[in-house]
């Protein structure tokens, strides 16, 4: 039975022998994706080419929501989510509702 010292030996050389391959695989890796992008005329914004910064988020599309409020004298409309703008925090919101 191997003593933990000698398993702590053999997982660092194991471990190395690991590092190792991978580079060596990596290049040829490497290698061949280059070769076939070039043989079918691949591009990298096909490949969806580019990393979104750390912690950024996915961005999707959204729709838009309609609005449903109107500041009869600027013109300026609100859908009725989020902060009130001023000129409608505070009053009587049936007075701004937009007719369908």
């Amino acid at each position: 039975m191997s003593s933990y010292k000698e398993l702590l030996a053999q997982r660092e050389k194991l471990e190395k022998q690991i590092e190792e391959a991978k580079s060596r695989e990596y290049a040829e890796v490497l290698n061949e994706i280059k070769q076939k992008m070039a043989d079918y005329g691949i591009s990298l914004n096909e490949l969806g080419g580019g990393r979104a910064p750390k912690g950024a988020k996915a961005a999707r599309p959204r729709a838009g929501v309609a609005p449903k409020y109107r500041d009869p004298e600027s013109g300026s409309t609100w859908s009725g989510r989020g902060k009130p703008p001023r000129w409608i925090a505070g009053l009587d919101r049936e007075k701004f509702l937009i007719q369908k």
